[in-house]
């Protein structure tokens, strides 16, 4: 391909994906909350409802983010707080609101009270009287996964900062209580921070509510680099990058008489409004149309010089792999598994890779070891985490594989603050994901390879949370037209193993095919198999399930936490071979 078709097909795909940062809102949490009851179609307080939430398009003289509108009377009275954080811009604030009084309005379909969150906005709305009430539930919070070095220095800085922003908070007005801030902790590191109340909280209201929210920074976010804490009526966040804007000119709103014109877009993008976001997009696309045209094909020069060099070697050094990762210290151990420990390490100055530390009593000879790293290193999809190299000196063997940011599938599916940001989406995202990975692996790579050890905890998740299976030291490569082997060494996690490989040995790819189904019903119900529950009741995942699917009665199963989530997935279209995988989940 010659520089100019390369730069053609990279200005399209810069442009596109600056077109979906600007166009799509990162929503953090929602709950419909069922405690305040639920109101009927076409009633008086749905009417009310949609009255209050239809203003916020039409309300543009606020210029400082906090809404407060109401309708109706008594019983029926619509309530409804909007609050954007105290750095957004009034145009990208009220933006944020619009698209969330519509998202809250589908994803609840009919309860009177509900909140959803989102990177630069809150909203909730109810029945009762919410102004000037102070409230703490429901919380989210999450966190960074990365870990700081120095505990105690960091924890001081932090709680230093908390205390005095949430004290500037406090002290504002009734028109903004946030505070943004930076506390160093070393002379090469710096926590920024941000705390805000909704401003009709009084002084010692707002700062009762963050007390509270720092409070709970112990519990979630104890040793992380970052950590965000949501609340109705404040919340707070910390990171060692700035998040937040220092200076925020604030974007004037114009009335428009008469409705702009449609755009041409992807069609992906024709339920999105934000005319002003694509002049932004088209005019930096169109300044950068220079720079892109000399850069492209440098990067593409690059790239394949990259690539003829990594083909050369996989191997590392065992010194290289050990300055990567601190000398394998405890502030990097990401976690500990049945074939070794899993570490962060850093080569060069930024790519961050994951070192698996292989246990020294695994039998295999050297030569086999590196063979059969090799062949996995060619395996390449995007729902697998890819095997980079690997590291054979004396008796440490290392696995070098890509950094993946989100951790493994059970410490959000089985975190009961986590779980909730899961909704039926991700859910389904994540297992359409899996099943494309075994797929791959069954039938689409060059060599048949059985995995053997597929569980939530060897799904890791990206920063989009898209899946990709890992940890293939017990996967078995296999002849493409070989159906069934026997092995004389048993190894897996129990619930999660097929009777016919627990019991003789015998593996195929319905062994895999054993496992998604069990890992399938656990992402549907939010439970482990190994403790499944039912009220007070412990009981086996798979005959719960089984029993409720000759009954009729399989929506049992659903984890109460989705709510009223869709029972089908219309956008679900799957290839001509899925049906082959899915299908054989009738087998336990």
């Amino acid at each position: 391909m010659d520089c100019s078709r390369q730069f053609f097909f990279s200005s399209l795909i810069v442009t596109f994906f600056l077109s979906l940062t600007v166009a799509q809102q990162q929503r953090f949490y929602y709950f419909c909350l069922e405690t305040s009851g639920s109101f009927t179609r076409s009633s008086t307080y749905e009417a009310n409802l949609n009255r209050v939430l239809s203003s916020f398009s039409s309300n543009t003289e606020n210029d400082y983010g906090f809404y407060n509108i109401s309708s109706g009377q008594g019983s029926d009275a619509a309530n409804a707080i909007a609050l954007c954080r105290g750095d957004v811009n009034s145009g990208d604030c009220l933006d944020c609101i619009n698209n969330a009084a519509t998202e809250l309005r589908n994803l609840c379909a009919n309860e009177n009270e509900a909140i959803i969150g989102y990177e630069k906005c809150l909203l909730r709305y109810t029945n009762r009287s919410i102004f000037g009430v102070a409230e703490t539930n429901p919380s989210f919070y999450m966190w960074n996964v990365n870990n700081v070095t120095d505990l105690d220095a960091f924890n001081q800085a932090l709680i230093a900062l908390m205390d005095n922003l949430s004290t500037k908070a406090s002290s504002g007005t009734s028109r903004s209580k946030f505070a943004m801030g930076s506390a160093e902790v070393a002379a090469s590191q710096t926590i920024y921070a941000l705390v805000q109340c909704t401003p009709d909280l009084t002084g010692p209201a707002c700062s009762s509510c963050l007390s509270q929210a720092i409070a709970l920074l112990p519990s979630c976010c104890n040793s992380k680099q970052g950590g965000m804490v949501f609340g109705p009526s404040c919340n707070l966040r910390f990171d060692i990058i700035r998040f937040y804007n220092l200076a925020t000119p604030d974007t004037p709103f114009r009335r428009r008489s008469t409705p702009a014109p449609p755009l041409s877009l992807p069609p992906s993008m024709h339920n999105t409004k934000k005319k002003g976001k694509w002049i932004i997009i088209i005019t930096v696309s169109a300044a950068a149309f220079a720079v892109l045209l000399i850069s492209s094909c440098i990067f593409f020069l690059r790239v394949k010089k990259s690539k003829a060099k990594a083909e050369k070697s996989l191997q590392y050094d065992f010194s290289t792999i050990r300055a990567a990762t601190d000398d394998f210290s405890d502030a990097n151990k990401l976690g500990q598994g049945g074939f070794g420990a899993v570490y962060k390490g850093t080569i060069g100055s930024e790519e961050l890779i994951a070192v698996k530390r292989l246990t020294t009593n695994s039998g295999q000879g050297d030569l086999e070891f590196k063979n059969e790293v090799q062949l996995v290193a060619k395996l390449q999809h995007k729902n697998l985490v890819r095997l980079q190299g690997f590291c054979l000196e004396g008796n440490e063997r290392l696995l070098i594989y890509e950094f993946v940011p989100n951790a493994s599938l059970d410490q959000f599916l089985f975190d009961p603050v986590r779980r909730a940001y899961l909704d039926w989406e991700r859910r389904h995202k994540i297992i359409r994901g899996i099943a494309q990975g075994l797929l791959y692996l069954h039938e689409d790579s060059r060599l048949q390879i059985i995995h053997c050890n597929l569980k939530a905890s060897n799904i890791l998740l990206d920063a989009e949370l898209n899946p990709k299976i890992s940890d293939f030291g017990m996967a078995r490569l296999c002849a493409l037209d070989q159906t069934q082997s026997v092995t004389s060494r048993i190894e897996g996690t129990n619930g999660y193993m097929a009777p016919e490989y627990a019991l003789h040995g015998q593996f195929s790819i319905k062994s895999d095919v054993f496992s998604f189904g069990v890992l399938l019903l656990e992402i549907l119900c939010g439970q482990k198999n190994s403790a499944f529950c039912v009220g007070e009741n412990v009981e086996d995942l798979l005959s719960y399930a089984w029993r409720n699917w000759k009954d009729g009665t399989a929506l049992k199963l659903v984890d109460p936490i989705l709510g009223e989530a869709p029972r089908t997935e219309g956008k679900f279209s799957t290839t001509k071979k899925l049906p082959a995988l899915t299908n054989n989940l009738t087998r336990f």
